[in-house]
């Protein structure tokens, strides 16, 4: 049965052509593997890297460009690019390559001013059926690494797309939902559900408007209930209008155009919608529809666009985007056909992988599609089935040139009241209500393999007695608890040399060392093992801004610990 919701909305001048069109670059994050063995991915083995205890490879994924004049499109190029030599001699360039093997989005990715973040679902093991969603974030440009954690399947961050809108300063995706995860507002909202069979608190699954914090991954819906496409692409355009592509599959022949149409010469295929960002429903007009049980006539409600875009497009990942400078042509990604190849008998059916090159078979495309008509044009084949689970504009992004730092929290400090910040393995704080002049008390346990390092507040280390710590009076209305952790594994070597032992304190700004030697060589790095800084030490003492709210492996001489800041 077919759920229905109800739906609540709500002189040009001619230009003279150029000579030459145009040409516009267009990145994403890159996935190619349609190879003729089958659908693997390729990667090439650099060595084994004795200080991290790691394999380093090359890989394919990663952030690729290509470029088009609106009649033709490049092969994708890795931008930036890797050089294999380059990582094989140099081991922070090849933990950098090999990366890439991790920027993957096959639950979603988006890019937002400079940043990116891919969504990508795992099992917790090979033995443990529970999924569980990795969350990486990366800098656009320079495909470095900046976070990676794991959230539970009950984050809800399977989606079609993510996007900004700069109308509003938020961040908007098209998740996929059950019932049972939205806002009990919705499902006991006794106008909302007509009938049993409308019921979605049973765990029917379906699409939903939400916001994202992207500094927390909180997905917050907005939809009052759920959609029951096959979405697969979801964008934002500079006019803060929102826009989703449907899959859409069909053996209709294609007609001169290269476009499908059905049995009123209608164009069918992939079909294009638009949301109300506010109130995250779709906008529809009403329309007379027969029921096939009664043959009586009804009130249904349709897309504002009578037509389908005219391509076929399969149901698997894709993207979408807009020009910053054109908010009315939506560039997609997507499939040439719906999956399927022709076979010897001249029928419709899936064929070897092998016959990719001929028969094209999940081909890929670069489209243009008119949000004013929702019709497609079909640029160009994209050479060896590329797809992408994000693209953007190069320089010309909606989110480009804003304020908006994506991966810093708008409430990362509250505006009232007192509190304090405690860090913790999450990309962020947990904001405990506090009173000026009392101190709190905390027990502090570590991971297996780890043990306690320090503790300090707003900067000065705290006493630890039997993993209990007291604050001092609370005295300001923003204060920071950092705790620093070190492996519980210390080589006899280590402990000789450790006279002085180093003392790494997390602070405000980054962390202050002391205890140390001067010369010694202190290395700052991500949690992936990337190296974001390098120098030696001065004098026994040093402060070193970090940025906040990320996790950092920190070396001085022979002494490792880890914090978040």
């Amino acid at each position: 049965m077919i759920k229905r919701l109800p739906i609540l909305l709500g002189l040009a001048a001619l230009l003279s052509l150029p000579l030459y069109a145009q040409k516009v670059t267009i990145k994403g994050i890159g996935h190619s593997n349609r190879y003729d063995d089958g659908e693997q991915m390729k990667s090439t083995y650099l060595g084994w890297n004795k200080e991290l205890g790691k394999a380093i490879f090359i890989v394919d994924n990663g952030i690729y460009s290509m470029t088009t004049d609106g009649t033709s499109v490049t092969t994708p190029i890795k931008d930036p690019a890797v050089d294999p030599d380059d990582a094989q001699e140099d081991k922070e360039t090849g933990i950098w390559a090999s990366n890439f093997n991790m920027m993957y989005g096959n639950s979603g990715a988006g890019y937002v001013n400079g940043k990116l973040v891919t969504i990508m679902s795992r099992d917790e093991s090979s033995t443990v059926d529970e999924e569980l969603f990795a969350v990486r974030k990366w800098d656009a440009k320079t495909g470095v690494l900046l976070s990676s954690e794991i959230c539970p399947k009950s984050s809800t961050l399977e989606c079609a797309g993510i996007s900004y809108n700069p109308k509003d300063g938020k961040v908007y995706g098209l998740f996929y939902l059950t019932g049972n995860q939205l806002p009990t507002e919705i499902t006991e909202d006794p106008e909302y559900f007509t009938d049993q069979d409308d019921d979605m608190t049973d765990g029917d699954a379906g699409y939903c408007i939400c916001t994202i914090d992207l500094s927390t991954m909180k997905v917050t819906p907005i939809t009052p209930g759920l959609y029951y496409y096959n979405f697969i692409t979801f964008a934002i355009n500079s006019d803060g209008r929102a826009f989703a592509l449907t899959s859409g599959g069909s053996s209709a022949t294609e007609g001169e155009d290269g476009k499908v149409r059905d049995i009123n010469n209608k164009l069918t295929g992939a079909q294009l919608y638009e949301f109300d960002l506010k109130s995250g429903l779709m906008l529809t007009k009403p329309v007379i529809a027969i029921d096939t049980a009664t043959n009586e006539p009804y009130i249904d409600y349709a897309s504002t666009y009578e037509q389908g875009t005219g391509y076929c497009s399969q149901y698997k990942r894709q993207a979408a985007c807009f020009a910053k400078s054109n908010p009315n042509k939506m560039y997609w990604v997507g499939y040439y056909n719906s999956g399927k190849g022709i076979n010897e008998w001249g029928s419709w059916a899936s064929l070897p992988d092998k016959e990719w090159r001929t028969n094209g078979k999940y081909d890929t495309a670069l489209y243009e599609v008119d949000i004013t008509t929702g019709e497609a044009t079909r640029i160009s084949k994209i050479p060896n089935r590329w797809s992408f689970s994000a693209i953007w504009v190069e320089d010309d992004d909606p989110s480009d040139g804003t304020d908006f730092d994506p991966f810093t929290s708008a409430d990362t400090e509250p505006t009232d009241g007192v509190y304090i910040a405690l860090s913790h393995a999450g990309n962020g704080y947990i904001w405990q209500p506090a009173e000026i002049g009392k101190k709190y008390s905390y027990f502090i346990e570590a991971a297996e393999g780890w043990e306690l390092h320090s503790v300090s507040f707003n900067g000065t280390e705290l006493d630890v007695e039997n993993h209990m710590v007291t604050t001092p009076a609370v005295s300001a209305a923003h204060s920071k608890l950092i705790v620093v952790f070190e492996p519980s594994t210390v080589s006899d070597t280590q402990m000789l040399n450790a006279v002085d032992q180093v003392k790494i304190l997390g602070t405000n700004n980054g962390i202050h060392i002391a205890n140390a030697n001067a010369g010694d060589q202190v290395g700052i790095y991500t949690a992936d093992g990337k190296l974001v800084r390098s120098e030696k030490m001065k004098g026994q003492s040093a402060d070193i801004a970090l940025q906040s709210n990320a996790l950092y492996i920190i070396k001085v001489g022979s002494k490792t610990v880890k914090v978040r800041l």
